[in-house]
């Protein structure tokens, strides 16, 4: 009787399921394919493609723009990640009431991920401008040295670096229902016990919501790698002297500046593996530490 209902529940499952893989063939697959094809050829929209094997490959080895751009896409992931990760995982559990004011506050987080890409780069290309941007002016009202937002390598990392790091939203979201979902008997345990706020939260909350706040790390260590063309474009240019220059950016000027579309499908089929290596290097680590 139980054999027979395992067989009914997976053969229901493999019909749900049968829409979804179709269309992440179609929209995935294909295309991915179709790169991978390109990634083999010098190609540049007109005329036919003309296969070149590996040319592309051996063209990235020597290519100092493509290793400048993967170094500053590692620099801003190890800024965004942490960032990011703190932010959500803070927000989280400091707007758990259900409150009037919470519920304000918890619109307020999530509001700059609503906001169109464009319009929010353009409103950091306001806030950081070196001239009247309010953020350079404030230091400067404080007599604190200006880092150089936007003129100088490392000002202009850490402002994509903040730029791109305070668009929190689903990661909020999401840690603020794991944290619900915690037991409040755990709490009230803690208080008859009298154990003070820091102890419960290192000892209870943080544990507990480690699995969940490791698959955000892994989401938003993706998305710096693969997403951050707009802001940078927008913004930096991916100046000064190449400090921004991200691979998708790198990428994108290839193809449609220059059109070596053979060359950025190549760029494209390494950024890929390039993601999957980091990806699977941090699910390494975060399994030995036992936290997946």
């Amino acid at each position: 009787m139980k054999g027979g209902l395992r067989s009914a529940r997976r053969a229901g499952t493999g019909v749900l399921a049968t829409p979804y893989l179709i269309g992440t063939a179609l929209v995935v697959g294909l295309p991915l394919a179709g790169t991978a094809g390109l990634a083999l050829t010098e190609y540049h929209g007109f005329g036919a493609p003309v296969f070149t094997g590996t040319a592309n490959l051996r063209r990235m080895g020597g290519d100092e723009l493509l290793w400048t751009s993967l170094r500053n896409s590692v620099i801003l992931a190890a800024i965004v990640v942490p960032l990011r990760l703190v932010l959500s995982a803070g927000c989280a559990l400091l707007l758990t009431p259900p409150t009037r004011t919470v519920r304000a506050a918890r619109a307020a987080v999530y509001l700059p991920t609503v906001v169109p890409d464009a319009a929010w780069a353009l409103l950091w290309l306001w806030l950081l401008n070196p001239l009247y941007g309010p953020l350079p002016l404030a230091l400067e009202g404080l007599g604190l040295p200006s880092p150089g937002w936007l003129t100088s390598p490392w000002g202009a990392r850490a402002g994509v670096g903040l730029m791109v790091g305070l668009q929190i939203g689903e990661s909020f979201v999401v840690a603020l229902a794991a944290r619900q979902l915690i037991p409040a008997r755990l709490y009230e345990a803690a208080a008859m016990e009298g154990a003070a706020p820091g102890h419960v939260l290192r000892r209870v909350t943080l544990p507990l919501l480690s699995p969940v706040l490791a698959l955000l790390a892994l989401r938003d260590l993706v998305m710096v790698l693969q997403i951050t063309i707009v802001p940078v474009l927008l913004v930096t240019e991916g100046g000064p002297y190449y400090a921004t220059l991200t691979t998708p950016l790198y990428l994108y000027r290839r193809a449609f500046d220059y059109g070596e579309l053979g060359y950025a499908s190549g760029l494209a089929m390494m950024l890929i593996v390039v993601t999957a290596g980091a990806v699977a290097a941090q699910i390494l680590v975060l399994r030995r530490l036992r936290l997946l």
